[in-house]
């Protein structure tokens, strides 16, 4: 069976589209039709039903996917280990990571690698957190530097980097703003500018407010930290921020009972081999802990 038959097989499915998945794959369309075909005649049945151009799996479809991404990641696995035997440091290196970690950690990071090893082409893609930790499940990505999930995910490994503590903020004009001491049911009879549910940062907050059986009035959501800078700057709610990011614009406030931190590091697949360009990473991020 062909692999890259099964790659453009993968492709159409995920994205339910010829011509996208032409694109990710930097084929033509009529070159992924071919695929798809060969393996359909290689398998003898249908794999994708084209209804009113839209595009669904079959069941045959449905049953071959994850037989293939297994496949495919399996033969990518392989390659590494053959490939990690030269102690050659080249190839592609796909990385996910938050805007905030990509702005405000990762710049000493990149430089130094990409000093260190200039026959690397690093594919850099920003996405959630909690986005990058599916995409590193799926094989999608090598490896992630993110905020780490508060509860073990299966086949993902962590390892912390940088702690992160967050602070409470609010505008200077902020009702809360000249309290010495604020409690937390104080602080959650004002709206809240949080990102969204199901983030590892929410998660954080929530669980704290969760031990004491307090409701959040959450305003706006957004899972950009400088943009949660701006909103409540203007006045829009209080937030939580990382200390690293705190400005002359807004102020921090004392919660009583509330000492909050993230955890920033690394994330990989428990059953993939890394790339030798990969444990280079690895290296230099450990590193950082170091300072």
């Amino acid at each position: 069976m062909d692999i890259a038959n099964l790659q453009a097989f993968v492709a159409v499915a995920k994205y339910r589209s010829f011509s996208i998945a032409s694109k990710k794959l930097f084929l033509t369309q009529p070159a992924i039709s071919k695929r798809i075909s060969g393996l359909e005649t290689q398998l003898g049945a249908r794999l994708f039903d084209r209804i009113n151009r839209k595009i669904s799996l079959t069941q045959a479809g449905l049953s071959l996917l994850p037989r293939a991404h297994q496949l495919i990641l399996d033969i990518e696995d392989c390659k590494r280990a053959v490939t990690n035997l030269s102690s050659q440091v080249s190839g592609t290196l796909s990385i996910g990571t938050s805007h905030h970690i990509g702005l405000h950690r990762l710049p000493p990071v990149l430089s130094q690698f990409t000093s260190n090893h200039p026959n690397v082409e690093l594919n850099l893609q920003f996405m959630d957190s909690e986005a990058a930790c599916r995409e590193i499940v799926q094989g999608n990505l090598e490896m992630a530097i993110v905020t780490l999930p508060l509860l073990a995910i299966d086949d993902i490994h962590t390892k912390l980097i940088w702690p992160d503590p967050l602070s409470v903020i609010v505008t200077k004009q902020h009702p809360l703003a000249n309290l010495k001491t604020v409690s937390l049911k104080q602080l959650a009879e004002h709206n809240a500018v949080l990102p969204a549910q199901g983030t590892f940062t929410r998660e954080i907050i929530e669980d704290v407010m969760s031990t004491q059986n307090i409701q959040l009035k959450v305003n706006l959501t957004t899972n950009y930290l400088e943009t949660i800078n701006m909103l409540v700057s203007v006045g829009l709610g209080w937030s939580i921020l990382p200390n690293k990011m705190l400005s002359n614009d807004i102020k921090t406030i004392n919660v009583k009972g509330l000492n909050i931190s993230r955890q920033l590091g690394i994330v990989w697949h428990s059953k993939r081999t890394l790339s030798n360009a990969a444990s280079s990473m690895h290296t230099i991020l450990e590193n950082q802990l170091k300072k």
